[in-house]
């Protein structure tokens, strides 16, 4: 196991999310329409504001109180307070509160896919990033097949790495974007 994940500038929030994986499934939930350092921020940020991160705190708290204090945890703080709080809730009452068991109580990649896919806010894009991660940070088994040929958060492995996987993302959605959009036309 790492003892960070450098998806961040803050050496305490990589460790936390390294160590902590209720803490990294929180930042998976964040990670949406805002920075990759300021989604793995936010689980520091609602350990610092409620003492902790586990799931029975999470799931008992008012989160959308929480995630609008000053500076906000994210750019849509009611409706990622209550993903968080969903996230919260499942894995108290799925996994008694222990978020690895999300991966370790899985047989295979099937049983793996299923339970990522089980968790609020987790689509298609997030079981294959969160696979990365796993497999690729953590060596668990069950996560190399839903690895994708592309570039994950698994695979960075320094504050240089992180740099150099968000400039080919950015450099990807535009090129995503521009065929989506079509061959332009012009007036004669």
């Amino acid at each position: 196991m790492p003892d960070q994940l450098h998806f961040t500038a803050s050496d305490e929030a990589n460790a936390l999310i390294a160590t902590d994986p209720m803490a990294l499934l929180v930042g998976f939930v964040l990670d949406q329409q805002v920075t990759v350092q300021k989604a793995f921020s936010g689980p520091l940020a609602l350990r610092e504001r409620i003492g902790s991160l586990d799931a029975e705190t999470l799931a008992a708290a008012d989160l959308e109180a929480v995630f609008r204090e000053r500076p906000a945890i994210h750019r849509f703080p009611g409706a990622m307070a209550q993903r968080v709080h969903d996230l919260a809730v499942h894995i108290r009452d799925a996994y008694g509160g222990d978020a690895s068991r999300v991966w370790t109580d899985a047989k295979d990649a099937h049983e793996l896919r299923a339970n990522l896919r089980a968790l609020p806010g987790f689509g298609e894009m997030k079981i294959k990033a969160l696979g990365g991660v796993l497999a690729k940070r953590f060596g668990i088994e069950a996560a190399r097949e839903l690895v994708p040929w592309h570039p994950t958060l698994g695979d960075v492995d320094s504050p240089q790495a992180l740099a150099d996987y968000q400039a080919a993302k950015r450099v990807h959605k535009k090129e995503w974007a521009k065929a989506k959009s079509g061959p332009a036309t012009g007036a004669a």
